[in-house]
């Protein structure tokens, strides 16, 4: 996410002229150097993220302590400087910045806003420079409050433990991060806690060894990925541990009190997964599983590799089924503006729908019809693009499902099954608008479908009949 000697003679010329000037040969490589921006220009969250570098790996290294919550880390990133550098940003909440280092070199460092780590190094970055920053840091993490969705971010268990889920912020609340999903990175996490807990985080159980204060748990996710998808919970877990067929480790952590229902639907996960895959495309993820708290928290999330989820209403196959349908639709290939947000859960929304149709035999024809018959005025203006910051998450989760069902009766099934199944391909890794999809879909297709977005997802009101109706669609009795 894509004839010689005079020449030399006056390249030799011109780089003496430049040097005996005092301007820097690497010219905007270097000698223009200037701030990165402080935010990543997102027209809902624009001050989060930040501009002038490319994160290439997160290496965090982490003690936590159950009882008094202190979080002491040390935090490596690689990257690479995408515009001559003078000093860039970085977002952090709440914690103490103790030092930072680039390439070895100390740095000097501010803070300001709620969440801005300004850094400016010894020596300018040159454009194209792959660079390291080490920054040492502490604190107690707190959450961001969020006034729909609750908190965010850190959060804390009832029975001692701790948990990382939100968004589209959290990644904030416990380490320095570049936080827009345009820069994805692949992510290690070594984080020591007391011997009496247990971890669990995105990607691949690399091992544990016993450290001093207790043990060392070590994941590593080598899918590169979005911030807010990053995630570790501590808890005194019971895991299951099993492999789908082609060997992809499947490892699922289940708190104390999270009743046998749900540990039945977690079970059906290889099921799950190998069901997606037929609609979707090759499993895009390096590893697969779930993260089953006993805390009722506003929401369940699709954190890459493992998906996170509240207790109750969570534990059921359903959202198993919604939250995995988003290592395709969110995870894999990240929305390239939160106004997109469609992208991810409509199509979450509507593997719910393909996997009622599987494997319950529900006439998704009728069920279309009897949410038509019901829906509110306040259902057909709700907006499924550009909703505004705050109302991301609504009418994607009911209406989001109902316009996809319309689309696949509009451009016909075999048209819409190609487009759910290589769209994922196509952008592996990257990121995607809504009118990437309305392009990609218009070339399967071979239709213009202006009128049907128009009608469905950059507009509001009932759409037309020719657009509500189309296919074998038909109003409810």
């Amino acid at each position: 996410m894509r004839g010689q000697k005079p020449v030399v003679l006056a390249v030799a010329l011109l780089t003496g002229l430049c040097l005996s000037s005092g301007v820097a040969a690497a010219g905007n490589d270097w000698g223009g150097a200037k701030p990165g921006s402080d935010g990543a220009g997102d027209s809902y969250y624009p001050q989060d993220g930040n501009g002038g570098y490319d994160v290439a790996d997160y290496n965090l290294k982490v003690t936590y302590d159950t009882t008094s919550h202190q979080l002491t880390g040390l935090q490596d990133i690689t990257a690479r400087a995408t515009q001559a550098l003078s000093s860039f940003n970085l977002d952090l909440r709440g914690l103490t910045v103790d030092t930072v280092r680039i390439d070895g070199r100390d740095a000097k460092f501010s803070r300001s806003g709620d969440h801005e780590l300004t850094i400016t190094p010894s020596r300018s970055l040159r454009r194209g420079q792959n660079f390291e920053v080490k920054i040492a840091y502490h604190g107690v993490p707190a959450p961001i409050e969020d006034p729909s969705l609750g908190n965010n971010g850190w959060q804390y268990a009832q029975a001692g433990g701790a948990f990382v889920a939100g968004e589209p912020k959290s990644a904030t609340t416990w380490y320095p991060v570049n936080d827009t999903p345009l820069d994805k990175a692949t992510f290690h996490l070594a984080i020591t806690v007391p011997d009496e807990w247990g971890v669990i985080a995105n990607g691949r159980e690399r091992g544990t060894f016993k450290a001093p204060g207790g043990t060392t748990h070590v994941w590593a996710e080598e899918t590169p990925i979005v911030p807010y998808m990053t995630t570790v919970a501590i808890d005194k877990w019971t895991f299951d541990k099993q492999k789908r067929k082609d060997g992809t480790p499947i490892v699922s952590a289940f708190a104390p009190g999270v009743p046998d229902s749900t540990k039945q639907a977690e079970a059906r996960l290889p099921e799950i997964l190998d069901f997606l895959e037929s609609k979707f495309g090759k499993y895009p993820i390096d590893a697969a599983g779930g993260i089953f708290l006993n805390e009722q928290i506003g929401f369940s999330l699709e954190t890459m590799s493992r998906p996170i989820y509240s207790a109750g209403w969570a534990g059921t196959v359903p959202t198993i089924v919604h939250e995995n349908a988003h290592q395709w639709y969110g995870d894999s290939v990240a929305v390239d503006h939160w106004r997109d947000v469609c992208m991810n859960e409509c199509f979450a929304s509507y593997a719910t729908w393909l996997w009622d149709e599987a494997k319950e035999g529900v006439d998704l024809n009728k069920q279309y019809a009897d949410d038509v018959k019901k829906a509110s005025t306040g259902f057909w203006n709700g907006k499924l693009y550009d909703m505004g910051p705050g109302n991301e998450f609504t009418y994607v989760y009911s209406k989001g499902p109902v316009m996809l069902h319309a689309l696949r009766n509009y451009i016909g099934q075999s048209a819409f099954d190609r487009v759910l199944k290589t769209w994922p391909s196509l952008h592996r890794g990257g990121n995607a608008s809504m009118q990437d999809f309305q392009r990609y879909t218009e070339s399967v297709a071979h239709q213009n479908l202006k009128g049907f977005f128009d009608a469905w997802v950059y507009g509001t009101g009932k759409p037309a009949d020719q657009y509500l109706y189309p296919g074998g669609l038909k109003p409810a009795a």
